[in-house]
């Protein structure tokens, strides 16, 4: 069980506080729920340009990393479709460093030409480094518009185009930080050797003169119920053709989420899971093959991906899935298979309650999904799924007419 306590300021800021004084040491995490699924269509990739953005100095501090590394401190940031984050860990003797740090990039990012400049370069590089020059980097970039036709998750969190991040302005720049960068937009958790009277006292000077910004009100386009299969097939310089399925499955908010969740584990988690006994280690169709979901708050992809062995064409394999797909739809699944992937996923909970960090990124990512108490409830949700239950996912969700399937040919293969 992880204890917290929360309260607002007055600008909207939610703040939540989880004490732990085993060490001495805090973890500042610092959730923005902006991420691409934000963005227009014509300027996509802003929300990453900004994780990038918010370490180029604000507007008193003209470097983020050398005052924190001073104190003996940590940071690091990620961005997703439906959020930004960024964290900071360091001994909590130092804890008022990083609300200085974080409520000065709230105020304001100093707006430098020459580092927007200089960011603008790092992400084109990333780009071109991580999905145009690395083998399969680029399948994220044909697969999610093949998925999605109306909702922004249609577009990488890099964006949908290199040449909206070549030629933002800086006005583009000040227009989002202003729309999203804001207390009302935010969640801040402070976690480990801290009292709720001490974060209180630290939120209200350091953040707490910070104005709201206005009301930001999301108008995201919802996917339509795909009713008919899509297949697009592609091809480039890689070592082995690759096959990807992509079903259609509930939001990150819902109970039935974990439900798909726990029917991926049992396709693809692991090298015991049906889908890579049977088609890696038996019968040698797959070189590697594993299944996931995309966790997104709204509707996501349960994916199942492989890479196909040479002599392998992919009618075979498209058989092969399809043919253990039918079993689970048509016979079920036995028991002793639930209570496996069960305990794996209770086991992964428990893991990711171990590091201080984990326990506040994932308290606020709970209360951005509208139920900060989520940290706590996930486990008993996962353990009253039945088998019946997950049967009818897999019928619901499992179908053709849900699937998204693409072929990644590999040249002269």
């Amino acid at each position: 069980m992880i204890q917290f306590e929360e309260f607002t300021l007055a600008n909207g800021l939610q703040v939540f506080v989880h004490e732990d004084h085993s060490l001495p040491m805090a973890a500042v995490n610092l959730l923005y729920k902006v991420g691409s699924r934000d963005e227009r269509e014509d300027k996509t990739g802003f929300a990453h340009l900004f994780e990038h953005l918010m370490f180029g100095g604000s507007k008193h501090i003209p470097s983020y990393d050398e005052p924190l590394q001073k104190v003996g401190g940590e940071n690091n940031a990620f961005t997703s479709p439906d959020i930004t984050n960024y964290y900071i860990t360091l001994p909590s003797s130092n804890l008022e460093t990083a609300f200085w740090l974080e409520s000065d990039r709230m105020l304001s990012l100093n707006f430098d030409p020459e580092v927007l400049e200089v960011q603008r370069k790092v992400v084109i590089e990333e780009f071109k480094q991580r999905y145009l020059n690395q083998p399969y980097g680029d399948v994220w970039l044909k697969l999610r518009p093949h998925c999605y036709k109306v909702h922004p998750y249609r577009w990488a969190t890099i964006g949908k185009d290199i040449s909206h991040i070549e030629q933002a302005t800086m006005e583009d720049v000040q227009s989002f930080f202003f729309t999203f960068y804001r207390p009302n937009n935010a969640i801040l958790v402070v976690a480990g050797d801290v009292t709720l009277d001490q974060v209180k006292a630290l939120s209200e000077k350091w953040f707490g003169p910070i104005e709201a910004g206005k009301a930001y009100k999301r108008n995201i386009l919802q996917e339509p119920v795909q009713t008919e299969a899509r297949l697009l097939e592609v091809e480039a310089n890689v070592p082995l053709n690759a096959f990807y399925k992509a079903f259609h499955m509930p939001a990150r908010g819902e109970n039935a989420y974990y439900t798909a969740d726990l029917l991926s584990d049992l396709l693809g988690r692991g090298k015991s899971s049906r889908l890579y006994d049977r088609l890696v280690k038996r019968d040698k169709v797959f070189n590697s093959i594993s299944a996931f979901v995309t966790g997104s708050i709204d509707p996501g992809l349960l994916m199942i991906n492989g890479n196909l062995n040479e002599g392998v064409d992919f009618a075979a394999a498209e058989k092969a899935v399809n043919e253990i797909l039918e079993e689970v739809i048509n016979q079920g699944i036995e028991e002793a298979e639930l209570s496996k992937v069960k305990n794996q996923a209770e086991a992964s909970l428990a893991f990711g309650e171990v590091e201080l960090l984990n326990r506040a990124m994932n308290l606020a990512y709970a209360a951005f999904l509208g139920n900060p108490d989520l940290i706590n409830q996930e486990a008993d949700i996962i353990e009253r799924i039945t088998a019946s239950e997950i049967q009818d996912m897999a019928r619901k969700i499992l179908v053709p007419s849900n699937c998204c399937t693409m072929y990644y040919h590999a040249k002269n293969k």
